[in-house]
């Protein structure tokens, strides 16, 4: 199959009906997914294949939220320009995202890379950030090991199916829990025109550690939720990030690896639903 159908795939196993959008963000044209009716929830996908990563999950939380998942600049079906794929570039390519669909404050949901450009979004946005989640969450200073940095050269550098197998085992604790239309689609992905200047650029400048002083700077209520058999990033990263954020709360997924919410979709979106829709307490 093509790209564009593995992509269709994915999107039909959302169990809600899901609008497909393109928009300027500022000079980069945005794909994404929208669905469901409510207060606004942008899902941002870790390094990989983009938006239709959110599939286990935009359905359940659509039934009480507007959840919005884009290709972030760089994956998936937006533009890929040259650029230099650090925490800044992406976080000012969101608040052009949030500005061009008029959105002025919304709770973030980032899963692996994507929690980084959370985190260094919330600390450049603070008022445009209502509730934050941490899913696996990159810049907490967590490092992959041999194996799984070598994976991930792998299907960086020469996408193959036999690269995203290989990469599969460190990223997922039962890699049959994925659909593998993510994993064909991540690999055409990267496969396309510009489809590796993300990693090429960057070089891994997005999940660089940010410093305890800057997560101590972080307003929003937020989840840490971490797959506790990750063994791409060690969960004791998380366990720590938890103590140095204010107003943050740590929640591990069992027999999940870096993916939780396809390694256990049940669990994972159960502790996410019920702390977007959890009420403040009254100061």
């Amino acid at each position: 199959m093509s790209k564009e159908n593995y992509r269709q795939e994915l999107i039909e196993k959302i169990e809600v009906p899901v609008q497909q959008g393109q928009i300027m963000a500022g000079l980069v044209k945005t794909t994404y997914l929208s669905a469901g009716e409510g207060p606004v929830v942008i899902c941002l996908h870790g390094a990989g294949a983009g938006a239709v990563t959110w599939y286990p999950s935009i359905s359940v939380i659509a039934q009480n939220f507007h959840v919005i998942a884009p290709d972030i600049v760089g994956y998936g079906e937006s533009d890929k320009p040259d650029g230099a794929y650090d925490r800044p570039y992406f976080s000012a390519w969101l608040k052009e995202f949030m500005s061009a669909l008029e959105i002025s404050k919304a709770h973030i949901v980032g899963l692996s890379q994507g929690g980084a450009v959370a985190l260094q979004f919330a600390l450049d946005n603070p008022e445009m950030v209502d509730k934050l989640v941490l899913v696996d969450s990159g810049a907490l200073g967590a490092q992959p090991s041999v194996l799984p940095f070598i994976g991930m050269i792998w299907l960086n550098s020469f996408p193959s199916l036999l690269a995203n197998r290989f990469y599969s085992r460190y990223i997922l604790h039962n890699p049959d829990n994925r659909d593998p239309n993510h994993g064909y689609y991540s690999v055409e992905v990267i496969k396309r025109e510009g489809g590796k200047k993300a990693f090429t650029q960057g070089r891994g400048a997005a999940v660089s550690a940010i410093s305890e002083d800057s997560l101590g700077q972080i307003q929003s209520d937020t989840l840490i939720i971490w797959g506790e058999k990750d063994r791409l990033f060690s969960i004791e990263h998380g366990e720590a990030a938890a103590r140095m954020i204010p107003n943050a709360t740590f929640h591990p997924i069992q027999d999940a690896g870096h993916l939780p919410l396809m390694d256990q979709p049940e669990a994972f979106n159960k502790a996410l639903l019920e702390f977007l829709k959890e009420k403040r307490q009254a100061l």
